[in-house]
């Protein structure tokens, strides 16, 4: 998934969209100065606004099968799985609910699942204000992440393409791996994004030396 613009061309007075600000909108600087380059790097940045809609529905109704071919991709069926196509991706949180990860505007993706829903049972519902993502990357992000993750996150249990509910520190999140760099993003929920990211700069420190044998 491309990183998405966020209200490009959009000038004072444009509205509500216009003045929002992110939850660790004020925390930019201090990531940008965390990072860490070279074989034990590791950045962590923002992607604010991705758009989130969750959807309830039976896997087997033909309401699934509309909201499948709308997004362009089968909800994944088991834990720790993700689907994507064009703009979306779509993280299984349960047997009948999914994720979806969006670089549409959010609106129109929840319009366009309500529609594929129809009347039968289940629900489609905008939650992109309830999270921010964080994205952690590098060659450290993986022995970063285990230092408060309980989590297996070795290669042979959990990599591209994996996303499952978790806590790192004691924030619970989405953990999702995108490629083997390792990129992770990290979905918490919006009133934990501030102490999440603080958490994760703090715990960067140490990369910045050699490593202690």
């Amino acid at each position: 998934m491309a990183e998405p613009t966020i209200d490009a061309g959009m000038g004072a007075g444009a509205g509500p969209v216009a003045l929002r600000t992110s939850p660790v909108a004020h925390l930019q600087e201090r990531m940008r100065a965390a990072t860490v380059t070279g074989a034990r790097g590791v950045a962590l940045t923002e992607w604010s606004f991705v758009s989130m809609v969750n959807v309830r529905v039976d896997p087997a109704s033909e309401g699934a099968d509309r909201i499948q071919k709308t997004l362009g991709t089968p909800l994944p069926r088991q834990c720790g799985h993700t689907t994507a196509f064009g703009p979306h991706t779509v993280v299984w949180l349960g047997p009948d609910e999914w994720l979806v990860l969006s670089q549409a505007e959010e609106a129109s993706v929840a319009a366009e699942l309500r529609e594929a829903l129809g009347a039968d049972p289940g629900s489609v519902v905008d939650v992109s204000a309830n999270r921010t993502t964080l994205e952690l990357s590098g060659p450290a992000a993986r022995q970063l992440l285990e230092k408060g993750c309980p989590l297996d996150l070795h290669p042979r249990a959990f990599g591209p393409g994996r996303a499952v509910s978790t806590t790192v520190g004691p924030v619970a999140v989405l953990l999702w791996q995108v490629d083997d760099t390792p990129t992770y993003r990290l979905l918490p929920r919006s009133s934990f994004a501030d102490y999440l990211t603080r958490w994760l700069i703090d715990a960067m420190n140490e990369y910045r030396g050699p490593e202690v044998p």
